[in-house]
């Protein structure tokens, strides 16, 4: 005959089984829906993983938005330092990634930028170049074709486009007479594949050709060589059809870092300053000058830049420096590189 104590103490066991299924199931189930999530998740890779290469990486292993798959370099010594920080795999060989990436970055020298680029949109792969976009605009119009072909996205890295300062200035900003651009930086020893131009002042040759709506007349330049081949230093002057003069300064072996451009248009002058996020405009008012510092939220261009190209592979979106953007600020870079050495 069973006593209460008795049925309490064979009870004790089924309980104990079906509390340890539960905990079975419960486990299995947050396995499967986290195996979902990181399934679902765009699936990225970066290609040379340099200075700049590096901080791609690192964005994209925090980002919530997509999973970061691995990382690629030739150099033992980066490959090593990036990937064993990050606790992702390394490659020597990029084609090592195609099937196991949905997009890369890809930040190696330029003068591999179209090869690397092709590859990976023949293998269906949305992509971002670093700027500049290519060498020449016909690695250029290859690679848009190769996207446009296999419907995917291909972006360009000008990450201006993506400083909070120039955009809290966008909506203000309406028929630009004169733009003046500064963009001093100390010597990089790196990027030297390349002159200032396609280093450094392409980044303002883009913002301006993005803030003036009008044809391309002249082109005036200037530059010499310092401690390159290239051209250390340059200046170009920029005639636009509608009047608009924009003058454009660059050089990377200055004593201090400057990133600022000044735009005049009628009645108002807007000052930005990408280095340290920061936008004033001045306003004439009744034959008197105004000024007000615009309230911006400091953020990092270079997230931007990525959570950006990240939203337009998954959600099928033209980025905002699509490919075909990118080739007429190239363009223009390239008149004024070829005119400063033939000069």
């Amino acid at each position: 005959m069973f006593t209460p104590a008795t049925e309490e103490k064979l009870a004790f066991p089924r309980k104990h089984r079906q509390a340890k299924r539960v905990k079975k199931i419960l486990i299995a189930t947050r396995c499967a829906l986290c195996y979902d999530y990181g399934m679902n998740k765009l699936k990225v890779a970066v290609i040379g993983v340099g200075h700049l290469g590096s901080i791609h990486a690192k964005i994209y292993k925090e980002s919530r938005n997509c999973q970061l798959v691995g990382v690629c370099d030739t150099n033992p010594n980066n490959l090593k330092r990036v990937s064993s920080h990050l606790r992702v795999p390394g490659y020597t060989d990029h084609q090592e990634l195609f099937g196991k990436a949905d997009a890369v970055s890809i930040a190696v020298p330029t003068v591999l930028h179209h090869n690397i680029a092709a590859e990976f949109l023949k293998a269906s792969i949305h992509t971002l170049v670093e700027k500049p976009f290519t060498l020449t605009l016909k690695e250029a119009d290859d690679l848009i074709d190769l996207a446009h072909k296999n419907k995917l996205i291909l972006q360009v890295g000008h990450i201006e486009r993506f400083n909070s300062a120039f955009a809290a200035t966008l909506k203000i900003i309406t028929v630009p007479k004169f733009i003046e651009c500064h963009r001093l930086s100390n010597f990089p020893n790196r990027s030297l594949d390349v002159g200032a131009v396609l280093d450094i002042m392409i980044h303002d040759i883009d913002i301006v050709l993005g803030l003036v709506n009008s044809p391309l007349e002249k082109i005036d330049s200037v530059g010499i060589n310092v401690l390159t081949k290239f051209e250390d230093i340059a200046n170009a002057r920029l005639t636009f059809k509608n009047g608009c003069v924009a003058n454009l300064t660059a050089s990377r072996i200055s004593d201090e870092v400057m990133r600022k451009i000044r735009i005049f248009q009628e009645n108002t002058y807007i000052s930005l300053d990408y280095k340290n996020a920061e936008a004033s405009v001045y306003r004439k008012i009744d034959q008197k000058i105004t000024k007000e510092k615009l309230p911006i939220e400091k953020e990092q261009p270079l997230q931007r830049e990525l959570e950006s190209f990240i939203s337009c592979v998954t959600n099928k979106t033209t980025p905002l420096v699509s490919g075909e953007v990118a080739r007429e600020a190239l363009a223009v870079a390239l008149q004024i590189q070829n005119q400063i050495w033939h000069k």
